[in-house]
Formats: structure tokens, sequence, C-alpha cells
């Protein structure tokens, strides 16, 4: 499907196109067109059923709007359109969860590191002031001794 028309008065073409052609690529045939703002249901699509149904079977793949369109019209089987829809979004669906958990456990491994590595900040910031404290205490014990002998 192609977008014509002005802003806030969508047209559509319905066109065979190749899938790794650019959005607005080349045209292979022009199938139909649709208008989603004519109220007459008659009036707002117009599909050359015999060139759709040959490219179908040539093994061309509607996109999701074309093919919902399709199947409301009868020119493919709704349910299997359906089940294949249900396929594609249950897929998506999947992997979002999927990538979603990765991040989670990607955040925890990252914040049990951050908190080892504080720990372990911690750890030897302690072990340095207790050796200050005892070579504090080391010092002061040695004062002691020189006041303790110059008495």
């Amino acid at each position: 499907m192609n977008r014509m028309g002005r802003r806030h008065r969508p047209f559509f073409r319905i066109n065979a196109v190749e899938k790794k052609t650019q959005r607005d690529g080349k045209v292979l045939e022009a199938l139909g067109w649709y208008d989603p703002l004519v109220k007459d249901e008659g009036k707002s699509i117009q599909l050359n059923e015999e060139r759709i149904k040959a490219w179908i079977a040539r093994g061309a793949q509607p996109s999701d709007s074309v093919g919902d369109i399709l199947a409301a019209r009868g020119i493919i089987d709704a349910d299997e359109w359906k089940t294949r829809r249900m396929r594609k979004v249950t897929k998506k669906m999947e992997r979002i969860v999927a990538d979603k958990k990765a991040a989670e456990e990607a955040a925890a491994a990252e914040a049990a590191a951050k908190a080892k590595e504080e720990a372990e900040a911690k750890a030897k910031a302690e072990a340095e002031a207790a050796a200050a404290a005892a070579e504090s205490d080391s010092a002061g014990d040695a004062d002691a001794k020189e006041s303790a002998e110059g008495e």
C-alpha cells in the first residue's frame, strides 16, 4: 500500500511491489485502491481480484493491512489469515518478553557486580582504617613508653 493524498485525508494505492524495494519504490502492478474516509463500503475499496489472486498464487505476501482488506472481501481465507496474523503477533510478543527478561538479567548482574565492587572497596577501606588504627596504637604505645622512660 502506498499512501497518497494530503494531510488528514489519506488515500492508499494497493500495488504489487518487490519486497526488497524502498517504501515508494518501483511498482510492478497496480492492483487497486483504498479510501478509508469514504462512508460507502462499496466506494471505499476498488480491487482487481483476478490479478490479486494471480499474484498470491505466484507467492506474493500481502502486508498486514492489505491482508486484512483481502480477508474481509473474501479474496483470501479469513481463518487462515487470522491464524497467520496471530502467530506473527505471538512471535513478536515472545521476542519482546525475551528481550525484556534479558535486559532485567543484565541489570541484575550489573547491580550484583557493582554491589560486590562496593563491598570489596568497603572491606579494603576498613582494613586500611584498622591498619591505621593499629599503627597509631603502636605509635601511641611507643610514645607512652618514651614518656614513661623519661619520667
